[in-house]
């Protein structure tokens, strides 16, 4: 009895010590498990706006229903993606991943109003 007893607590330790690893490893990697959804998302919108987007993408309205000014379709896919990457490295390399995980999340609005705005101009 006494050594079925000391089994149990031995595995019950090994469970123990792997959950303590695993949790520790998630905690170091965390800005890495982080970007990874943030990552995926851009990629998703840049090849969604890749195909959809026209060839001369207008980037502001003006009153009169015009384009202030426009960009190529590749600009348009490539500079919000290269924005998200850039904030996840600085994401991967900060001590405090939270901030540019956060500005990293909001640079994927960029896409999504950029589609909207050049497909329901006024």
């Amino acid at each position: 009895m006494g050594e079925s007893q000391n089994k149990f607590k031995s595995f019950l330790n090994n469970v123990w010590q792997t959950l303590k690893l695993t949790g520790k490893w998630t905690y170091q990697l965390r800005s890495l498990v982080m970007s990874i959804p943030v990552f995926v998302c851009a990629l998703v919108l840049a090849i969604r706006n890749a195909r959809l987007l026209p060839d001369m993408v207008g980037i502001n309205i003006l009153a009169s229903g015009g384009y202030q000014w426009m960009v190529s379709r590749t600009a348009a896919v490539l500079y919000p993606l290269g924005t998200t990457v850039i904030c996840l490295v600085m994401a991967l390399c900060s001590k405090k991943p939270l901030f540019p995980w956060l500005i990293s999340l909001f640079s994927l609005i960029l896409p999504i109003v950029l589609w909207v705005v050049n497909s329901f101009t006024a």
